[in-house]
């Protein structure tokens, strides 16, 4: 692992690219962390608009600091985030990108492994292991099985021997090369939240990149954060069961083939049950919490296949 004596040119085109929504007091505490330790990158605040006064904070922090700041005029979502800062990268003679979520911070060295890592092979889009404050981990990859759906550990492979699956890097960190970015065509704004991660991993494979999990780097993730919805067994908010469900379905419409696609959507209730039970079963002590998304979910999902499968499947 890299040590805090890498050379300062070892981040030189870098930039941290950090999507904001309503939490500008996680830049104070998390991103000045990390940008402090990696003064030689460049760190680039998109705001997805909440409130005057929130950009405001935004913009005048970023002042303060050095940062470049981007004011969108409305929430875009996190995809289209990411693309706004990613466009302001590049304008600004970057190369690299290393995404970051609002709620994490990662140290010097993994951050130098990270973006060396993508500088010798600009084909690699890579993320560190992410662990809670606690220790526990929090993403150390993940698989996507292509003939449902669903999703399963790599520590679990053995038990769906035989199915195909491919791998995918959360958004939370990674980072990835102004040419693999550019080939990808960044995140897909169909999805607006949850699974742009998945699309962009399998787009960068599709267009001859590969991904890897560095276990020598890490990031810790905050659980007092943006997105307590990942806990596992705490109850998850509508957002997090709608747009899981729905573009579950979203991804399917655009990368699987007919006989797959309509089996996707014949488990699709199984399946979205499956998301709900990620927030535990006390939940459904409160039912419209969960059989609304449910609902809306699902009906969304089946309209976008309706509407963009082009004949793929009647479903």
């Amino acid at each position: 692992m890299e040590t805090n004596t890498a050379p300062r040119q070892g981040l030189a085109g870098a930039a941290i690219i950090v999507v904001n929504y309503g939490s500008h007091s996680l830049l104070q505490t998390n991103l000045l962390a990390v940008s402090d330790a990696v003064p030689e990158a460049l760190c680039v605040v998109i705001d997805n608009f909440t409130t005057t006064d929130e950009q405001q904070s935004v913009k005048k922090f970023g002042d303060q600091h050095g940062w470049l700041t981007v004011m969108l005029p409305s929430n875009q979502g996190f995809g289209e985030g990411v693309n706004a800062g990613a466009t302001a990268a590049f304008a600004a003679g970057a190369s690299i990108l290393l995404v970051l979520n609002p709620d994490a911070t990662i140290d010097r060295e993994s951050v130098v492994r990270l973006v060396s890592g993508v500088r010798d092979d600009p084909m690699l889009m890579v993320a560190p292991h992410i662990r809670w404050s606690d220790g526990r981990t929090w993403f150390s990859g993940s698989d996507l099985y292509l003939g449902d759906g669903r999703m399963g550990s790599p520590r679990r492979r053995a038990e769906r021997a035989g199915e195909p699956f491919q791998e995918w890097l959360t958004g939370a960190c990674f980072a990835v090369s102004k040419a693999l970015w550019t080939s990808i065509g960044g995140f897909d704004p169909d999805y607006f939240l949850y699974w742009e991660d998945v699309d962009l991993s399998f787009r960068a494979v599709e267009a001859g990149g590969h991904l890897r999990v560095d276990l020598e780097a890490e990031a810790v993730h905050d659980e007092g954060g943006t997105h307590p919805d990942r806990v596992s067994g705490r109850a998850k908010s509508e957002l997090y069961y709608y747009y899981n469900i729905r573009n579950r379905l979203v991804f399917a419409t655009k990368h699987t083939d007919s006989e797959d696609l309509a089996h996707w959507l014949r488990v699709t209730p199984r399946v979205s049950y499956e998301v709900l039970l990620q927030g535990g079963r006390r939940q459904f002590l409160r039912p419209w919490v969960t059989l609304r998304p449910l609902i809306r979910g699902i009906r969304d999902g089946r309209r976008f296949v309706r509407e963009n499968s082009h004949g793929k499947t009647s479903g």
